[in-house]
Order: structure tokens, then sequence, then C-alpha cells
């Protein structure tokens, strides 16, 4: 997958644990540390995933605490 497409990728990848229940609202995600790691991606990659989700209202980030997932019913609708 090219770079450009892969912040994407993990952007949905959250997005569908929530959907299955693997994630649960108020549940912390993983550093941009650990998912770079886990997907092999840059900083920048891992931040554009997460600047995705939080412009969805899918996470809410807490400085120095984590980067926390909020209930679905608050989320927005992508067009």
């Amino acid at each position: 997958m090219p770079e450009s497409a892969e912040y994407l990728r993990i952007a949905d990848d959250v997005i569908a644990d929530v959907r299955s229940g693997k994630l649960k609202p108020g549940d912390r995600l993983p550093s941009v540390a650990e998912t770079r790691v886990s997907y092999g991606a840059s900083y920048g990659t891992v931040q554009l995933a997460y600047v995705r989700l939080e412009a969805l209202r899918v996470i809410r980030r807490h400085q120095g605490k984590g980067v926390f997932v909020t209930d679905p019913k608050t989320w927005m609708r992508e067009p």
C-alpha cells in the first residue's frame, strides 16, 4: 500500500475494531510509537491517521494521558 494511503488503513482499522467490539468507548489506543511499530509506518503517517480519527470524533486526545476511543453515537459520519 502506498505510504499516502497507509494512514487511511490505520484509521479504518481503529474504526473496525470499535465496531466489532474489540475496542470500546473509553479504551486507550496504543501510543504513536507503538502504532508505528505494529504497522511499520512513519510518525507522520500515524499522526495523519490520528488527525483523521479526531476529525471524525472517533478519538479524543488528552495531553499527557493518551488517545481514547469515544462513543460511536458521537462520531461524525463520512460524506
